[in-house]
């Protein structure tokens, strides 16, 4: 796959990191607290704030119908306009479970989507920037099931189904996935070098290519890897248990988590 390369200068700016608030999520319970605790944080970096990176998951499911999107997310998606509005940049990259975004955030809310990796140049810094799914190819499960949810015939087929049952049936889908009801996910400790995929993809891609900054969400652990020769795997973590997130102030990017 080909990925597009794009340039920004931070001109005394900083570029934030964030993924996996999985709002609305049904498993969890504290659902408005986390979403007012992720506005307020956006409210705090908006000044300093260069461009925003939204790295997937950021919804725990979102669709979209022709004339319809599920509810909920009001203050938060009136935020996010509130920095495209500003001249702030704000790229959304679809992670696995709001993977199915399509035009509504682009035209409502100005926001720049992706649906798979990008290269950027911040700074004469090469970042390889991604949500993190489907990176293993030996994960023929998941890659499966992945290529179901971006075949476009069947997301028109989806879109005939009413949007009650759609939804419902989305967030049922969605109650089995890695999310407790504590927040806590499968696997939440470091598994080592030789089991983390997103680790392992970066290094394959480092024998192709130099890259100063891999930064990608979905593990929903807060990691900040030396992978050597200056490169670093940056994983932001999540928006449940850790609060955390990645800032880049055009030397360096910097890991903070806000856990409660």
């Amino acid at each position: 796959m080909r990925l597009d390369k794009s340039t920004i200068q931070t001109d005394g700016k900083k570029i934030y990191f964030v993924s996996d608030a999985h709002l609305g999520a049904s498993a969890l319970n504290n659902n408005r607290e986390r979403e007012k605790r992720l506005i307020d944080w956006l409210e705090s970096i908006k000044n300093e704030c260069g461009t925003l990176f939204l790295l997937g998951d950021i919804f725990d499911f979102w669709f979209e119908y022709k004339r319809v999107v599920p509810k909920g997310f009001v203050r938060f998606l009136a935020k996010i306009c509130e920095f495209t509005d500003g001249g702030i940049p704000v790229h959304f990259f679809t992670g696995n479970h709001d993977v199915w975004v399509f035009d509504y955030l682009t035209q409502e809310c100005g926001v720049i989507v992706h649906t798979h990796d990008e290269i950027f140049e911040i700074d004469g810094k090469k970042f390889y920037i991604g949500h993190g799914d489907g990176l293993d190819p030996k994960d023929k499960g998941y890659l499966f099931i992945r290529k179901i949810f971006h075949n476009r015939f069947l997301q028109k087929c989806f879109r005939l189904i009413h949007p009650d049952w759609g939804i419902a049936l989305a967030h049922k889908w969605s109650s089995h996935s890695r999310l407790k009801g504590n927040g806590q996910v499968e696997a939440d400790k470091y598994r080592g070098a030789e089991q983390e995929d997103i680790e392992l993809f970066a290094r394959q891609q480092l024998q192709k290519e130099h890259y100063d900054y891999f930064i990608f969400g979905h593990r929903h652990l807060p990691l900040d890897i030396s992978l050597g020769g200056n490169s670093h795997y940056i994983n932001t973590g999540d928006w449940i248990t850790w609060y955390s997130y990645a800032v880049f102030d055009g030397e360096k990017v910097v890991l903070i988590s806000n856990q409660a």
